[in-house]
């Protein structure tokens, strides 16, 4: 059964995040936009505690900013390369920022945040190869690569690793992906029974940044959009974290069944009852068993 602060969090956060259905396409397209003209697109830190202490901050140019956040005073055994999530449209998170680093002070390792082009402005082709290489520079140093994402970030992460494959670069040597969005087509049956119980996200709006990011209906299946579609197999190991409350679950669950099919190394924890990326959500027990599973999945 999820904890109280669990249950309080999944009344909380959506309302917070002002969740709710979608009143019209073009109206949200034009709220995100007018949201986008004014974003201030700097690092957010203040969820990390003494983080200017803690770390120091490169900004990398790989055709947009990518955040290299190595730790002061301590040598680092690998890179963390993290993918945020946020529907495609939204930015970097304080919440993404404190995660990223935890794990890697846990793991000895140096946190990359690419800040990848948002939707509706932009496409999954506007920032993917740019993504793809810079990841693959970070998997050819000391350690290698882990590539990490929540919801829409882990998606692109599967997604990015798939395309290292097929392109013969330097593998990651972890995936983990937390409430990974791996099907924008929602093939999946179940996706509309669940939204009945989600909380937090919603199908009308997740079909509408689904069509933002594909750019065109053609390109929804698209191994670079729909990762859980692909051929998995020859992938890095592989965790996934998500819960029954989740709209992005039947995803989940598809690429479990697809990655047996495959042959593929992949650890799925399904967790009932549980929302959208219970994982990185502050304060509740839930979140700290998924930290040590993930920590002790990484050493």
């Amino acid at each position: 059964m999820p904890s109280l602060r669990h249950a309080l969090l999944a009344t909380v956060i959506p309302r917070l995040r002002k969740a709710g259905d979608l009143d019209s396409e073009p109206a949200e397209r034009a709220r995100v936009e007018a949201d986008h003209r004014t974003l201030d697109r700097r690092l957010p830190t203040r969820a990390t505690p003494r983080f200017a202490k803690n770390w120091e901050v490169a900004v990398a140019d790989i055709g947009f900013p990518s955040h290299v956040l190595t730790p002061r005073g301590r040598r680092v055994h690998r890179t963390l390369y993290y993918v945020h999530g946020g529907a495609f449209m939204a930015p970097i998170d304080a919440v993404h920022v404190r995660y990223a680093t935890r794990l890697a002070e846990a793991v000895g390792a140096r946190v990359v945040m690419p800040d990848y082009p948002l939707a509706p402005e932009h496409t999954w082709a506007d920032s993917h190869d740019a993504l793809v290489a810079d990841a693959a520079r970070w998997a050819d140093q000391e350690g290698g690569v882990v590539l990490a994402g929540d919801s829409a970030g882990g998606g692109l992460a599967l997604a990015m690793a798939l395309s290292m494959r097929d392109r013969g670069l330097t593998p990651a040597t972890h995936l983990v992906l937390h409430a990974p969005w791996v099907d924008l087509t929602s093939s999946t049956p179940e996706t509309r029974e669940v939204d009945a119980v989600d909380p937090w996200l919603f199908y009308s709006k997740l079909e509408a940044y689904a069509g933002w990011w594909a750019g065109t209906p053609d390109d929804l299946g698209r191994p670079e959009v729909s990762p859980a579609l692909a051929d998995l197999a020859g992938l890095p190991k592989a965790l996934v974290l998500y819960g029954t409350r989740d709209l992005l679950a039947p995803g989940c669950r598809l690429l479990a069944r697809r990655a047996v099919e495959a042959g593929w190394d992949l650890t799925s924890v399904e967790e009932p009852d549980l929302i959208h990326v219970y994982g990185l959500l502050p304060l509740i027990p839930e979140a700290r068993r998924a930290f040590t599973q993930v920590v002790d999945f990484l050493r």
